[in-house]
């Protein structure tokens, strides 16, 4: 995998017919260069179903044979889920997929006709002029167990924002109609808090139902005993309570709406996490990255799914980059300007990678003696958030090892960084 501007020139050749597309949800538009921007062919409309497929491919072979072009390469705007079966049609036909940075679409559409405008028309020739100067990239489109594992993953974190949401309003709900029950229940999730709240939620509710009742409920669900010095706590909090009285038949059925949401995602999740886990296990290394102390499934199955095949990167540093933890420097003449991540590439992978790192650096004494060594050495010193960045830099670079070579964790080697400073003192 290697981001080289020359060698993106070099592929287009005399022989090369390159088509600009701009996808969209129903009707696609195309259009036909050369290697020196001559348009070869009239624009093509097609719809984005199997009939538009087959009109695309019938056209490309057309005009490929009429210019006597050998290879074909396809570029279009990732936008949107709307390229993606576009995209499978184009691999299932040996055809060469490249991507271009719609920011760049955007800077370039006025370079012909000084004219911001924005149209079918122009859009695919725009595309297709950074195709034909190099300006794109290859795709990686996941297969087999790489993309399961990343729709797994897509699936678990729109249930944790989901799950994340029904928290807060049950929490906005409690304190509304009864702020008093946080002081007998820590935690909402309990068993005997969601018992609570499923069958008598509010003040009136508690009271009616007196100690006796409270108990009787909790141990039709709960197998552990349950005390009645917790109950007699509820129905004292019930008495004094300042929660909203008016409108509680509404607000019962809101918050019964929440628990019922509330219980189908969290089955949800854990399906979702036990197909991660039989996915993850499956990959050739992964037993290794969850060895290290602090590593959790989350965080080894996250970089997995989000990189896909290591062996497809020749160096850790490319995983660097597609992260967008690469640096970038502002500096001009005599001016030198700060230097900062780069926060192109995956954002997903940068935020698993970054979230991921604090529990390491808490548990696993490597990753702790290193941050403590970047914050208070002497020379550079580094801030905690520079540190734990460039802790992140050197999290990719064991993954990428014990991937790649499916070596065993080291922790020696993990230590070297400080013992090279330390010969360099020395010496």
């Amino acid at each position: 995998m290697k981001y080289n501007q020359n060698s993106r020139i070099l592929q287009i050749t005399e022989k090369t017919l390159i088509i600009g597309v701009d996808v969209a949800s129903e009707t696609n538009y195309a259009r036909a260069f050369d290697y020196r921007g001559v348009e070869l062919a009239k624009l093509l409309k097609f719809n984005n179903d199997n009939n538009g497929f087959k009109t695309f491919s019938e056209w490309v072979k057309s005009v490929a044979k009429q210019q006597q072009k050998q290879q074909v390469m396809v570029g279009m705007e990732p936008t949107g889920h709307y390229w993606f079966t576009f995209a499978q049609h184009l691999k299932d036909h040996q055809l060469k997929i490249v991507l271009v940075n719609p920011f760049h679409v955007k800077r370039s559409k006025e370079l012909d006709d000084n004219n911001p405008t924005k149209n079918d028309r122009k859009d695919p020739k725009t595309i297709a002029m950074l195709v034909k100067d190099g300006r794109y990239m290859e795709p990686y489109i996941p297969e087999g167990i790489y993309s399961d594992l990343r729709n797994a993953m897509e699936t678990r974190l729109r249930l944790v924002k989901q799950l994340n949401s029904i928290r807060n309003r049950v929490k906005r709900w409690i304190s509304i109609y009864f702020p008093e029950f946080n002081r007998v229940f820590g935690d909402w999730e309990g068993k005997a808090a969601i018992v609570t709240l499923k069958e008598f939620p509010t003040r009136h509710k508690v009271l009616e139902k007196g100690v006796e009742g409270i108990v009787a409920s909790w141990r039709k669900e709960i197998s552990r005993a349950v005390g009645v010095r917790r109950a007699s706590q509820l129905v004292e909090a019930a008495k004094i309570s300042v929660g909203v009285r008016e409108g509680l038949r509404a607000a019962q059925n809101e918050l019964a709406t929440l628990l019922e949401e509330y219980e189908m995602l969290q089955r949800q999740y854990e399906r979702t996490m036990a197909l991660i886990e039989e996915l993850a296990m499956q990959i050739p290394g992964i037993e290794e990255m969850l060895k290290i102390k602090g590593v959790g499934l989350i965080a080894a199955a996250g970089f997995i799914a989000e990189v896909g095949d290591i062996t497809r990167f020749e160096h850790p540093k490319q995983v660097q980059k597609l992260a967008g933890l690469s640096l970038k420097e502002n500096s001009s003449g005599k001016h030198k300007g700060q230097t900062t991540i780069s926060k192109r590439g995956r954002k997903r992978l940068r935020s698993l990678l970054f979230q991921g790192i604090m529990p390491i650096v808490a548990k696993n004494n490597e990753f702790k003696e290193l941050h403590q060594y970047y914050t208070t050495r002497p020379q550079n010193p580094l801030k905690k958030k520079q540190s734990l960045v460039l802790l992140c830099c050197k999290l990719i670079r064991i993954f990428y090892t014990l991937l790649r070579k499916g070596v065993a964790y080291d922790p020696q080697k993990m230590m070297s960084d400080i013992r090279r400073q330390e010969l360099q003192e020395a010496a």
